[in-house]
C-alpha cells in the first residue's frame, strides 16, 4: 500500500490518495476475481502489431487501429479480425509515430454518415501529422478526405486522440512534437487539444477566433475521454516525473513545460498564478507511461462503477481509478495484470459492461519476457454471471419467439422485423454472445448443446430455447 499526501489550492486537499491493492487473483489464468465480481479473461485478438486504438463500434464490434496503418473490426463473439484499410505505405511510423486515433461518426448507423476519423503521421520534407475522414463502405475504407493537415510531429511527442463530442465537433490531442516551446506557442498546434467542426471549419465559439485551439500547454496526451458525468478526462505523459489525469477544460492552460503536475515549487506557482494554469486530479512520479482511457459505470462490475480505466505502458498494468461523486478528485488506486501481459496501450468499455484492453509489445520497447510470440493481443474482461434487469419490460415466452430451424447448424433466421439487439446464454444463465441483428444471427462457433436465445424488439423481449447440432 502507497499512501501519498500533498498540499495544494483549497479546492484540493487531497493531491493523491493511491490506495494500489495488487489485487489480481487468477484462477489457471482465467478468472479476476474482486470483492463480490468474478471476470472471466479471454484472449480476443492476437498476433497484432501495436493496437493504439481500441473503441467500440455501433455496429457491435471492436475497431482497432495498428500504427503501422491498419484499421480491422474485430467480432467480439468469434474473434474475426477483418482488416478494412491498409495505408502503410503513407504512415509514417517512426519511434513512436504512425496510424493513432480514431473515432466513428454519431450516426455511423445511419448510411450518409459512415464516416471513420483517423490521425496519422507522414513523412515527405518534415514529419507531419493530419486529421483525415475515411467513408465506410462494403467492409472496406475508402475516400479519404483530409480535414485538418500540417501539424507539427517528430519521432516523439505526437500524441493523438480524437472524440466526437455530443454537439458534433471534433477534438483532437497533439504532442509537443519534441519541442517544448510549441505548447505555449497559440501560433503553433503542437501540444494542445484541438476542436474542429465535422467538416474540418473552425466553430466559431472556440476560445481564440479563428483557431483550432482549445486548450494549450500539454506534453503528449494520450488518452481521452468523455465520461457521462459530462467531464473529459485526459492521460499525459510527463517526461522522468510527473504523469498526469486532467480534466479539459475550454481555453485552459496546462503548464508544460513551465509547470509539472501540480503547481507546488515556487517557479511553477508564479507561472501558475500569472497564466491560472489547471492542475491536474492525480500526478505519477515515478512516471507510468500512461496512455488509453475509459470511463467505467456500468452494473456489470459494481466495485468498479465511477471510475477511470487506464492503461499503461511502463509499469505493465491496468489502472482502475476510482473517482469521487462529484468527478473532481481520485480518491482510489488499484493495480491489475502487472507484468501478466506486458506494456499495456488502450482500453475500451462495452455497453454491456465488458472491457477490452489492447497490448504494445512490438512497439520497439517491450520488457523483459515481452514481446511474446503471439503479441500484441485484445484482451476481454466479461462479468458472464451478470445479466441486464428487464424491469417493466414487456416479456413474451417461449411461443412468442419465432424462428427457425431448430435444432440449428449455423444459422438462425428470425421471423420478426424489428430486433434491435440478441443475447444467447447457456443453460447456467451465463451469456454466451451478444450483438445486433435484423433477421439472422450467426452461432456456426457454438459449441454442440441447449441455449437460451433472448431477442429485443422495440421495447419487447422474447426468449426461447434452440439446441445447436
Amino acid at each position: 500500500m502507497i499512501i501519498e499526501y500533498k498540499d495544494i489550492k483549497m479546492r484540493f486537499s487531497i493531491l493523491l490518495i493511491a490506495l494500489v491493492t495488487c489485487c489480481l487473483q487468477l484462477t489457471n489464468a482465467q478468472l479476476l476475481k474482486l470483492d463480490s465480481t468474478e471476470l472471466n479473461i479471454t484472449v480476443l485478438a492476437e498476433n497484432l502489431d501495436t493496437p493504439w486504438e481500441i473503441l467500440w463500434g455501433p455496429d457491435d464490434h471492436l475497431w482497432i487501429t495498428e500504427r503501422e496503418g491498419l484499421v480491422s473490426r474485430i467480432d467480439p463473439a468469434s474473434g474475426n479480425v477483418k482488416v478494412l484499410l491498409d495505408i502503410s505505405e503513407t504512415v509514417d511510423e517512426t519511434t513512436e509515430n504512425g496510424l493513432l486515433g480514431m473515432a466513428l461518426h454519431p450516426n455511423f448507423e445511419h448510411p450518409d454518415s459512415q464516416f471513420v476519423y483517423l490521425v496519422y503521421t507522414y513523412f515527405t520534407s518534415a514529419r507531419k501529422e493530419r486529421l483525415a475522414r475515411y467513408t465506410f463502405d462494403s467492409d472496406t475504407l475508402i475516400n479519404e478526405m483530409i480535414l485538418l493537415d500540417g501539424i507539427p510531429a517528430s519521432h516523439y511527442h505526437t500524441g493523438s486522440r480524437v472524440l466526437i463530442l455530443p454537439d458534433r465537433t471534433i477534438l483532437m490531442s497533439t504532442g509537443d512534437a519534441g519541442s517544448t516551446s510549441n505548447s505555449q506557442d497559440t501560433a503553433s498546434l503542437a501540444g494542445k487539444f484541438l476542436r474542429m467542426n465535422l467538416d474540418g471549419s473552425v466553430p466559431d465559439d472556440n476560445p481564440i477566433p479563428g483557431s483550432y485551439i482549445w486548450s494549450y500547454g500539454h506534453r503528449n496526451p494520450q488518452g481521452l475521454v468523455l465520461a457521462s458525468n459530462g467531464m473529459l478526462y485526459s492521460s499525459e505523459h510527463g517526461p522522468s516525473n510527473d504523469d498526469e489525469i486532467n480534466i479539459i477544460t475550454k481555453h485552459g492552460n496546462y503548464g508544460w513545460p513551465e509547470v509539472m503536475g501540480f503547481c507546488d515549487l515556487t517557479t511553477e506557482q508564479a507561472f501558475c498564478g500569472a497564466n491560472n494554469v489547471v492542475e491536474p486530479i492525480i500526478a505519477w512520479t515515478p512516471t507510468l507511461a500512461v496512455c488509453g482511457l475509459d470511463y467505467y459505470d456500468h452494473d456489470a462490475i459494481p466495485e468498479w462503477k465511477n471510475s477511470l480505466l487506464l492503461a499503461s505502458l511502463k509499469q505493465d498494468d491496468l489502472r482502475v481509478l476510482k473517482l469521487n461523486e462529484a468527478g473532481d478528485s481520485i480518491i482510489s488506486v488499484d493495480i491489475y495484470f502487472n507484468n501478466e501481459y506486458g506494456r499495456l496501450r488502450d482500453v475500451c468499455v462495452s455497453p454491456e459492461g465488458a472491457i477490452y484492453f489492447a497490448t504494445s509489445n512490438r512497439d520497439g520497447r517491450g520488457n523483459d519476457g515481452f514481446p511474446q510470440e503471439t503479441d500484441d493481443k485484445i484482451i476481454g474482461l466479461s462479468n458472464e454471471q451478470f445479466s441486464v434487469p428487464t424491469g417493466g419490460v414487456e416479456y413474451h415466452e417461449t411461443s412468442k419467439l419465432r424462428f427457425y430451424p431448430n435444432p440449428v447448424g449455423n444459422t438462425i433466421y428470425l421471423d420478426h422485423d424489428e430486433v434491435q439487439r440478441y443475447r444467447i446464454y447457456d443453460l447456467s444463465s451465463r451469456l454466451i454472445r451478444h450483438g445486433r441483428s435484423e433477421r439472422t444471427i450467426d452461432v456456426s462457433q457454438l459449441h454442440q448443446g441447449l441455449y437460451i436465445l433472448e431477442i429485443h424488439e422495440g421495447n419487447i423481449i422474447r426468449k426461447g430455447k434452440f439446441l445447436k447440432k
